[in-house]
C-alpha cells in the first residue's frame, strides 16, 4: 500500500541522510577551501579527491580519512519514532474499526433475513393448518365416498353373478329346447 499525505512524508524523513552528514561533508569543503552551500560542499570533496596528494610520486592520489557522521540526536529519532508508531497504530485501529462495523451489517443483514424467513414459515404454518383444518372438513365426505365405493363394488359383484346365473339359465333354456 503506498503512502500519502503526512505518512509519505514521514517516510520520507527516515530515508533522508542526516543533517549532521551534510555538516561533515562541509568540513572537508573548508579544509580545501570556501564552499556556499551542499551543492559546493560536494564538489568541492569530489575535487580535493581528485588531487594529487603531496608524496614524492607526482601522479599518485592519496586517501582521506573517512569521517562518520555526527550522530543525529536521540530525542528527535524517538519523536520520529513514536510518530511513525502512532500513525500505524491507529491504522490498525481504524481496519479494526472498519472490521466490526462490516460485521455488524453483516449481522444486520442476517438477523432481517432470519425475520423474513421467520415470516415465511409462520404463513406456511397458517396454510398448513388451514388445509389440515380443510381436510378434517372434508372426511365425512371422503368417508360416505368409501362407503360408495364398497356398495358399487358389491353391486358390480351381484351383477356379474347375475349375468353368470342368468347365461346358465340361458343355456338350460337352449338345452331343453333341442330336445
Amino acid at each position: 500500500m503506498a503512502a500519502t499525505g503526512d505518512d509519505a512524508a514521514a517516510m520520507d524523513s527516515i530515508s533522508r541522510a542526516p543533517a549532521a552528514h551534510l555538516a561533515a561533508l562541509n568540513t572537508t569543503a573548508s579544509a580545501s577551501g570556501p564552499a556556499e552551500g551542499p551543492e559546493d560542499a560536494a564538489e568541492s570533496l569530489t575535487a580535493a579527491s581528485r588531487r594529487p596528494g603531496t608524496n614524492s610520486d607526482g601522479g599518485v592520489e592519496t586517501a582521506e580519512e573517512a569521517v562518520e557522521p555526527a550522530e543525529p540526536d536521540i530525542n528527535e529519532l524517538c519523536t520520529d519514532m513514536f510518530e511513525k508508531m502512532a500513525i500505524f497504530l491507529q491504522g490498525e485501529l481504524t481496519a479494526t474499526c472498519e472490521d466490526y462495523r462490516l460485521l455488524e451489517n453483516m449481522n444486520k443483514l442476517t438477523s432481517l433475513k432470519y425475520m423474513e424467513m421467520k415470516d415465511i414459515s409462520i404463513n406456511i404454518s397458517r396454510n398448513l393448518q388451514d388445509l389440515n383444518n380443510k381436510y378434517a372438513s372434508l372426511q365425512p365426505y371422503l368417508d360416505q365416498i368409501n362407503q360408495i365405493e364398497e356398495q358399487v363394488s358389491s353391486l358390480e359383484q351381484a351383477a356379474y353373478k347375475l349375468d353368470a346365473y342368468s347365461k346358465k339359465l340361458e343355456a338350460r333354456f337352449k338345452k331343453l329346447e333341442k330336445r
